[in-house]
């Protein structure tokens, strides 16, 4: 008899699998897209207005020859390649030509502050900017500051008047003329591809840094059926910037599917979102809520035709139910997405669960306005503040939301190790929103944890308060935050956006709400403003309005 003895005392072997090692790259995205959908289409908007038409076949070729543009430059081999353009083709073109050629994609928020964007591109080190005509007289009188930056790029985007005269200025199509198109080669699927900063809404806007690994994982992500969906059939209308958060993964995605892209330039007004959506018979949308808010009306008034129209992809805020039933009236549902800069940014989409129909329209209607559930390859998770003890999916047991998955951020670009990484100790993501998650899975945000007022020890969610005020037909607008109070510590206010012509005071808001919210939650005052104050990636910026009221004094 043979004594096996124990595993431990036992060579502990493992079955390799027999797969090939293909790395995940940018550039398989973009040569799928070249040899199978070359003939598809696709339209940018110019800053005239103009509508231009190309190819994907026409754009890979120009992608080559920039990425023969990008050596000509004599750039590192790990150069940062700044932007600072709208949507359009050529911005495409440097979201592939960069990072297929082993260099790294920078997108510069041409929406934040001049101190911010100066501090972004010193930080990251950008080597060269490309950017849009129209957007030279802002970026212009901020290059002196940028240490690193050689060479600044011009692309005639319509717009503008002439470039200055410097050395340090160069043409686009000049560049792209006198330059020979090359082959891609990235065997480092982990190199990285491009980096983006959080909008810098505390402290100082912190890099995260994509592979190319983890933005051609997200980008198939987003195919995924119970995801966004996208295929070769669609044309779609990332009105999200490039600039922000990846425009969601709507780049990578179409390029990678060859589905249709409708770039909408500079040209952002519900006017012009409304006749893009008519006339190029666009099947998917993203953009934030507040867009979104805009061209409803003209939906409603039938200026804008939305037949073709399958899916709204919304995130960056929560969607106001009233936003969710407008464009449900039309035959159109909103996909309710969340995610950040830190997850590429896609983590949760609302879907309907087969196994919950049937549900009542109001029922579908609270599934829908959920952030939904993790999509596949993310986890999520709630905590104690502090801990890293999860909370039991039960819908009603509120922390701090996590999640983890092969495109979510473990650092930040040069702090690595600091005390401000987003990591908690067991590799989880600390995402500062607060939520739950029902025993089906369902995401519901509560707030981020600095916009949640605490009232006489209790909590207010000024999300859920927001929501439902802007229930209300004749208030276009709300964000409710938090003033000191002498006896509750903190108090509601609502300050709104009214429909023109229409008259909501605080006894008219107070009686809407009385049967919408508990009793304590009512807002102690509502103040009528002309604009809620936005970021630069359009979500209301409550510290605004916090400092702005801090000293307001409440009605007895």
């Amino acid at each position: 008899m043979i004594a096996m003895g124990s595993r431990a005392d036992r060579e502990v072997r493992s079955v390799e699998g027999l797969m090939q090692d293909i790395p995940l790259t940018l550039v398989h995205a973009f040569e799928r897209c070249e040899r199978l959908f070359g003939s598809k289409e696709m339209v940018t908007v110019t800053a005239d207005g103009e509508r231009r038409r190309e190819t994907y076949g026409a754009w890979a070729d120009r992608t080559r020859r920039l990425g023969g543009a990008l050596d000509a430059l004599e750039l590192a081999d790990d150069a940062r390649v700044g932007t600072f353009g709208w949507n359009t083709s050529r911005h495409l073109e440097l979201y592939f030509a960069a990072p297929c050629s082993g260099r790294v994609l920078h997108t510069l928020n041409i929406r934040l502050f001049a101190e911010q964007l100066v501090y972004i591109a010193n930080h990251a080190e950008d080597e060269v900017v490309f950017c849009d005509r129209s957007l030279l007289p802002v970026l212009w009188p901020l290059v002196d500051g940028m240490k690193t930056v050689r060479h600044i790029v011009v692309m005639d985007d319509g717009g503008g008047g002439d470039a200055p005269d410097d050395p340090r200025v160069l043409d686009y199509e000049t560049l792209l003329a006198a330059a020979e198109p090359v082959e891609w080669h990235v065997d480092d699927e982990r190199r990285a591809a491009a980096m983006c900063y959080t909008s810098g809404t505390t402290g100082n806007p912190k890099g995260v840094v994509y592979s190319h690994r983890s933005s051609l994982l997200h980008a198939m992500g987003v195919l995924t059926a119970d995801s966004a969906a996208l295929c070769e059939a669609d044309r779609v209308l990332p009105v999200v910037p490039m600039f922000h958060a990846n425009a969601w993964g709507l780049a990578h995605a179409s390029v990678l599917c060859g589905a249709s892209l409708v770039m909408p330039g500079p040209d952002l007004s519900p006017p012009g979102i409304a006749r893009l959506l008519s006339e190029e018979h666009v099947t998917v949308a993203g953009a934030v809520p507040t867009i979104w808010m805009g061209v409803l009306p003209l939906v409603d008034d039938g200026t804008a035709d939305v037949s073709s129209l399958r899916t709204i992809l919304c995130g960056g805020s929560a969607v106001p139910r009233s936003l969710m039933e407008g464009f449900h009236r039309h035959g159109v549902w909103i996909t309710h997405a969340w995610g950040m800069t830190e997850t590429s940014p896609i983590a949760s989409l609302s879907r309907v669960k087969s196994s919950l129909r049937p549900l009542s329209e109001e029922d579908e209607l609270g599934v829908r306005l959920s952030q939904g559930l993790p999509v596949a390859l993310v986890e999520a998770r709630v905590v104690e503040p502090g801990t890293v003890t999860a909370l039991p999916w039960d819908g009603t047991s509120s922390g701090e939301l996590q999640v983890r998955g092969p495109w979510v951020a473990r650092e930040y670009y040069g702090l690595e190790g600091s005390t401000e990484s987003p990591s908690t100790a067991d590799g989880w993501m600390r995402t500062g929103d607060v939520a739950t998650i029902d025993p089906e899975g369902y995401i519901r945000l509560v707030d981020r944890t600095k916009d949640l007022i605490k009232s006489g020890g209790e909590w207010i969610s000024s999300v859920e308060l927001e929501n439902a005020i802007m229930g209300h037909r004749d208030v276009l607008e709300a964000a409710v935050v938090g003033v000191p109070h002498p006896k509750w510590d903190e108090r509601p206010i609502a300050c709104i956006v009214v429909r023109p012509g229409a008259d909501v005071d605080r006894e008219a808001l107070r009686a809407f709400l009385a049967d919408r919210v508990a009793k304590w939650w009512l807002p102690d005052d509502v103040i009528v403003i002309e604009a809620v104050p936005k970021t630069s990636v359009g979500k209301f910026d409550k510290k605004v309005l916090r400092e702005r009221y801090r000293t307001h004094t409440l009605p007895e």
